[in-house]
């Protein structure tokens, strides 16, 4: 069975700086793939690339089938990709609604002519686009729904996490990149997403997930493969277990003397 995403030699160079080094990288569907390393290593790099905000220098990008090197991100999230971000893209002052909502667009048939000519149609979307988006959040939390006409604002931390999580499935992805979503949460909260990221699995079993964490935690209890990088480089690749005892994950995280002890 071929991957659902491949990338093979993915460089990404910044004038003289290498960011990414000749990456080769493969998920496949219903897979959950964790990408660990330290800071500056390349893993929210590897990311942009993905998804077109930064263009590859070399290499492919293959996702089923089909090159996605040169197209613009907007492309991109049609065929089936979404994101989130490790500092929150929410918009603060809309509703949870809305904030859902806009990861509706790149699905919608209707527009601006549609309201015009088509009222009823448009409406009859925005009515189901909600009934989605109530749908989404209650995986999550039971109560969000209730609060869906609320700034999102006025949402806890693990809240505003959710509905970042729900605004990205919301466009029907193929494949999810998650980029820190355990940031600036505590280990009661952390626990709490880990337990969203199960439920998601066991809603959408065809969903492919990569996501990008600092907690070890995270990483071993929802990954079902690692790859590692450093200095732009995947330095290993394999289950959390022999990732996490490779000597040069241990020397990229700790430093040689203290690897070697």
């Amino acid at each position: 069975m071929s991957a659902l995403l491949e990338t093979r030699g993915l460089t990404v160079r910044f004038g003289g700086l290498v960011a990414l080094d000749a990456v080769d990288v493969a998920v496949d569907g219903g897979e959950t793939l964790g990408v660990i390393g330290p800071n500056g290593s390349g893993k929210t790099t590897f990311f942009n690339a993905l998804t077109g905000l930064y263009a590859a220098a070399a290499g492919d990008i293959r996702f089923e089938g089909r090159n996605l090197v040169g197209l613009d991100p907007h492309v991109i999230s049609r065929l089936g990709m979404a994101r989130t971000f490790q500092a929150s893209r929410l918009c603060l002052g809309l509703s949870v609604f809305d904030n859902v909502l806009i990861g509706m667009h790149a699905r919608r048939r209707s527009g601006l002519a549609d309201f015009v000519v088509r009222r009823a149609r448009f409406l009859a979307e925005i009515r189901d686009a909600i009934e989605r988006a109530a749908h989404l959040l209650a995986l999550f939390n039971r109560e969000l729904p209730a609060r869906g006409f609320e700034p999102v604002g006025q949402l806890p931390q693990i809240d505003r996490r959710r509905v970042e999580i729900c605004r990205a499935l919301a466009s029907e992805p193929r494949l999810l990149l998650l980029d820190e979503p355990s940031a600036g949460m505590s280990p009661e909260e952390t626990a709490e997403l880990m337990k969203d990221l199960q439920i998601v699995r066991e809603e959408m079993p065809g969903l492919s997930v990569i996501i990008i964490e600092h907690d070890m935690f995270v990483i071993e209890g929802v990954s079902q493969r690692v790859v590692a990088f450093n200095y732009g480089r995947k330095i290993a690749e394999g289950s959390f277990a022999a990732v996490a005892a490779n000597a040069e994950v241990r020397e990229a995280y700790l430093g040689r003397e203290t690897a070697r002890a």
